[in-house]
């Protein structure tokens, strides 16, 4: 798991992905692992795999998008239990450099909890 850097709540999600990570997610592809990512990542490139938008989709489509969703499910569980597990992280106001670290620690104080190293 992984945290970017704090960014000003203006910054849009994929501006603050292609700043931090979105070349290493690039490499991570050609490697042969994906990224799922929600409809906000659209056009991020190669190797990043967003739901496709519409109303009235095929039934491929919407068999991609919801076998998508349901594997990411996953790791929105985990950052869901992320901040109802520790509430400091609900409403923080402290310095934004401080952020990353009580996020990274509270990550493996609920890695921990859950008994996985």
């Amino acid at each position: 798991m992984w945290s970017s850097p704090v960014e000003p709540g203006s910054v849009h999600d994929l501006t603050a992905a292609r700043t931090h990570c979105l070349g290493a997610l690039y490499k991570a592809a050609a490697d042969g692992v994906p990224t799922l990512a929600d409809k906000g990542y659209e056009g991020s490139g190669i190797g990043v795999h967003t739901p496709v938008k519409g109303r009235s989709l095929g039934v491929e489509n919407r068999s991609y998008n919801m076998l998508l969703t349901a594997v990411r499910a996953i790791g929105e569980r985990a950052n869901a239990e992320l901040k109802e597990r520790r509430a400091c992280l609900r409403r923080i106001r402290l310095c934004p450099r401080k952020i990353g670290s009580i996020v990274v620690a509270a990550t493996i104080l609920s890695t921990l909890q859950r008994g996985r190293y």
